[in-house]
């Protein structure tokens, strides 16, 4: 399936490439002035950005015809986070909650932390060490900004997991606090609550899932809190995860449509984060193929990529789900905020010989129910009680 794998790079190219060259040439605050007075956007495109194709930048053994471009894309990574990270910067991005920047700064310097873990060898490990230490002081500024009380307290996690993989002295207890609060707040049937609240949205694939998944692999036994029920947390986190990977794949409609619900609906694509990420670190669940679930992503980036007006004339992302639909989204929305949408290609750091990209065209679920072939039934995840 070497064509379906050379359109998601195309794709990726498309989306990613006006970030990735501003940011690598030190033009990526001036640029962001265009759309908005948020002094965070710089940091929200590059690090959102980042972070959807690090797997990519990751992969050692890429096919002949990727090569040059990634190559290329490692190149402008080093380099971008050469600059945002420098203090001295001219051009300078914001971690910190100064005024014009707001909280946002704590988002996405998480989402540039999980990069860092994404792409650790390849990217991470390879900087040089003067850049290193600037980051490490960038992330470290964030700690100034409180979290709220939801989906926030992973980004303060992911933070402190970003400077572990740099090198530096990090906080174990804000990772500790962040997985055992959001482990308080799950709901059944593999869903997590956004707070103590439920909210009918996206965030469990935007940032909830992902996040846990990689920090609970990453620190599967919290050292300053061992609690007896901490053995069994990494078990039931990936358990809970496979039934979420399983009630996204069953949101593709025929069409590569899904449904539109909820908060940050312009992030697109990037709502199927954790589906795409479950096929990159394997816990599909059994009954459903990872030929399955690239038809059934295949359909829907080239649905929301057929909009004609997806781009505007510098070729940078519009504000929208379909196209440019500006009043689609939220206040604390702007053009940065829409390059979350490339978390869908996190399965491009799947070596192009695998299953994922070589096994035949398959429907998913929905195309599957719809024309009548037979299929499993979906029933609930419960988990067994006390544990």
């Amino acid at each position: 399936m070497t064509d379906t794998r050379s359109y998601w790079v195309q794709t990726l190219d498309q989306i990613a490439r006006p970030v990735f060259e501003a940011a690598a040439s030190n033009q990526l605050p001036q640029v962001m002035k265009r759309y908005t007075d948020s002094l965070a956007s710089p940091l929200e495109a590059f690090a959102r950005s980042f972070a959807g194709i690090a797997p990519w930048l990751e992969l050692e053994e890429v096919p002949a015809v990727e090569a040059s471009l990634q190559a290329e894309y490692r190149e402008m990574a080093q380099q971008a986070l050469a600059y945002l990270s420098d203090p001295a910067n001219d051009q300078r991005y914001f971690f910190t909650n100064e005024p014009g920047v707001s909280d946002q700064a704590l988002v996405d310097a998480a989402f540039l932390a999980h990069g860092l873990l994404r792409a650790k060898t390849q990217i991470t490990e390879k900087l040089p060490q003067i850049v290193k230490d600037q980051l490490i002081q960038a992330l470290k500024s964030s700690r100034n900004i409180v979290h709220h009380n939801n989906n926030w307290i992973l980004f303060s996690a992911m933070v402190e997991a970003g400077l572990d993989v740099l090198g530096s002295d990090f906080d174990l207890m804000r990772i500790d606090y962040g997985i055992q609060l959001i482990n308080r707040w799950y709901k059944g049937d593999g869903i997590y609550g956004d707070g103590e609240e439920f909210a009918n949205d996206y965030y469990n694939s935007f940032v909830i899932q992902p996040f846990l998944v990689d920090l609970i692999k990453r620190y599967p036994i919290i050292v300053t809190n061992a609690k007896i029920y901490d053995k069994e947390l990494p078990d039931l986190v990936m358990k809970r995860a496979t039934r979420f990977a399983q009630y996204q794949e069953l949101l593709i409609n025929c069409d590569g449509t899904y449904p539109v619900y909820g908060r940050s609906m312009c992030y697109r694509f990037g709502c199927f984060q954790h589906l795409a990420q479950a096929c990159l670190e394997d816990f599909l669940p059994v009954d459903v193929t990872p030929a399955q679930v690239r038809s059934g992503l295949t359909a829907v980036i080239r649905k929301v990529m057929s909009a004609k007006s997806n781009f505007d004339d510098h070729g940078f992302l519009t504000v929208g789900v379909f196209g440019a639909q500006p009043d689609m989204g939220e206040p604390y929305i702007n053009v940065g905020s829409c390059y979350l949408a490339l978390q869908v290609m996190l399965p491009l750091g799947i070596p192009a010989d695998r299953a994922f990209w070589q096994a035949p065209e398959e429907d998913w679920s929905a195309k599957k129910i719809w024309s009548g072939q037979l299929t499993h039934r979906d029933h609930a995840y419960h988990e067994f009680p006390g544990l």
